[in-house]
């Protein structure tokens, strides 16, 4: 070939990618192909970019007293922003709370009450013991009484098991059916699936973000106990004494 240096004859390439003098050559003459891109700008650049997403949404999930302890750290604007979205968030979400209790459904009114109402909203069913005193479905009849209250755009309905489905085992008892547009979304029988007896609210929160009952930045997700309850009374006070501080100071310029 015209301009190219002899080459052996069944010379093995050893590695076609590497930056050699010899691969350029062949490069050159489309003997190998062009060795692919450095993945690494493309890696920069989607790190570069998770991060800026990250910034981006570092307030989603905060509810409107978060929002209000930033506003010496965040624009204004900003904020103002995000205030509006959870307003519009809450202002959704009490509309559409319409349930707020527990519905006890018997056999002849199931597929009005369970399958038809699942085609407005997602409609959990707890199936207890015949009795309602196995440890567990007692334990879940609480867990369901919380949840009706705290998230009344979901339809929680209870139901004896062997009067549900005849001859349905205490032993499998409590079960929770998932219904959402006339089908069972989840079946989960009995707690081995959650936590067991330590099967709590957040469990169930769990398996309703992920079937997409609820968003994960529901800001009724969020649990507060005594201590945060305290570290935001003191927070608050040291951001008041700041802005406080800051006062002062442009005062005394003013002097």
């Amino acid at each position: 070939m015209d301009g190219m240096p002899d080459m052996p004859v069944n010379v093995p390439i050893d590695d076609p990618n590497a930056d050699t003098e010899w691969n350029d050559i062949l490069r050159k003459h489309k003997i190998i192909p062009e060795k692919p891109p450095s993945p690494t700008p493309m890696i920069e650049e989607a790190l570069t970019q998770a991060r800026q997403l990250a910034h981006e949404n570092r307030l989603e999930g905060k509810d409107l007293n978060e929002l209000d302890e930033l506003e010496d750290d965040e624009d204004e604007d900003f904020l103002d922003s995000y205030r509006q979205k959870r307003m519009t968030e809450l202002a959704s979400i009490t509309k559409a709370s319409v349930y707020n209790q527990v519905y006890p459904v018997q056999k002849p009114e199931y597929a009005a009450q369970v399958t038809d109402e699942s085609h407005k909203a997602f409609v959990l069913v707890l199936l207890t013991s015949s009795s309602g005193t196995n440890t567990e479905s007692r334990l879940m009849m609480d867990v369901w009484r919380q949840l009706a209250t705290k998230y009344g755009d979901i339809k929680f309905c209870q139901m004896r098991a062997d009067l549900c489905i005849e001859g349905y085992p205490d032993r499998n008892t409590p079960t929770i059916l998932v219904y959402k547009d006339a089908e069972i979304r989840r079946q989960v029988v009995t707690l081995k699936e959650l936590s067991g007896v330590r099967t709590g609210v957040e469990d169930v929160e769990q398996l309703l973000v992920g079937l997409g009952a609820l968003k994960h930045g529901d800001v009724r997700l969020r649990k507060r106990d005594d201590g945060e309850e305290e570290r935001e009374t003191e927070r608050r006070g040291m951001q008041s004494g700041r802005r406080k501080e800051r006062e002062e100071d442009e005062d005394s310029d003013w002097d």
